[in-house]
């Protein structure tokens, strides 16, 4: 069989979240390429995979992808996994698969878990038109300008100890603004928290949580900082639309690109009535 990469997704938590196809490519790899072997040797065991690990994580991505990509002109499977979720998103493998779409190397990407994923669809805030910014900025202009012109859904990394200062943020620019605070996805004390940024920041001032936090930011109204909800007048031509029988998120988008205001709260204001 001809050398080739196959991009591996792992549980972000649960270890029964592996998916057969993902087991299956890690038994027939001829090496594994991680960021942590003792965390996959874990994962491995759990299963009775027996693989070949090497390390491959960001202070060796370069190296490391060079030799990998050597293996798989020679004929080798190489399987590329993270600690956890996808490889690529928010963790090495970048360099790896861009070094083999270089080559003319295969790479086959396997489907599953993600916390970005999980969080978004958890957060119960529109999916239908949303980024991903991976861990957000730690310097307050850039976080405040990111939080302030958000396209969409809004779904990123945060470490707990930074976490009430961004909500903080987040309600001084709009306290309305919807906010979801996902905790140790798929895990036993798993978490999900909803509310308004402004409810948000009071909850979490004084205690920080503790584990991995995925933040979800529905998108700011128009108006900038302190700015309430949509133009009644927006909202009742929306619902006139909708009353004709247009679609709620298409009339929502159209009624946005003429008054200005956000696309999802017209949208929410509508179906909050």
């Amino acid at each position: 069989m001809n050398g080739r990469l196959v991009v591996c997704p792992t549980p972000i938590g649960n270890l029964e979240d592996i998916t057969l196809r993902v087991l299956s490519a890690l038994r027939e790899a001829d090496v594994v390429a991680c960021e942590d072997t003792r965390r996959t040797r874990v994962l491995l065991d759990r299963y009775g995979v027996k693989a070949r690990l090497v390390s491959y994580h960001e202070h060796n991505e370069r190296s490391r992808s060079a030799e990998l990509v050597g293996r798989m002109r020679d004929g080798a499977v190489v399987a590329l996994v993270s600690d956890a979720g996808m490889p690529l998103v928010s963790d090495p493998g970048y360099v790896l698969v861009q070094a083999c779409v270089a080559d003319g190397l295969p790479v086959e990407v396997l489907p599953g878990p993600s916390a970005a994923i999980t969080a978004l669809v958890a957060s119960g805030l529109p999916a239908d038109e949303w980024h991903f910014h991976g861990f957000l900025p730690r310097k307050k202009g850039e976080l405040r300008e990111l939080l302030s012109h958000a396209d969409g859904t809004l779904v990123a990394f945060e470490s707990p100890r930074r976490l009430p200062a961004t909500l903080a943020l987040a309600a001084e620019l709009d306290p309305e603004r919807e906010v979801a605070v996902c905790r140790e996805l798929t895990k036993v004390h798993e978490e999900i928290v909803r509310g308004t940024a402004a409810e948000l920041a009071a909850r979490y001032a004084d205690s920080p949580p503790k584990g991995e936090i995925v933040l979800v930011l529905a998108q700011p109204a128009s108006g900038g900082a302190g700015a309430g909800g949509p133009d009644p007048a927006a909202v009742d031509a929306l619902r006139k639309l909708v009353e004709a029988g247009a679609h709620p998120r298409k009339a929502a988008a159209v009624v946005s690109s003429l008054t200005g205001a956000s696309a999802n709260s017209l949208y929410r204001a509508l179906t909050s009535e």
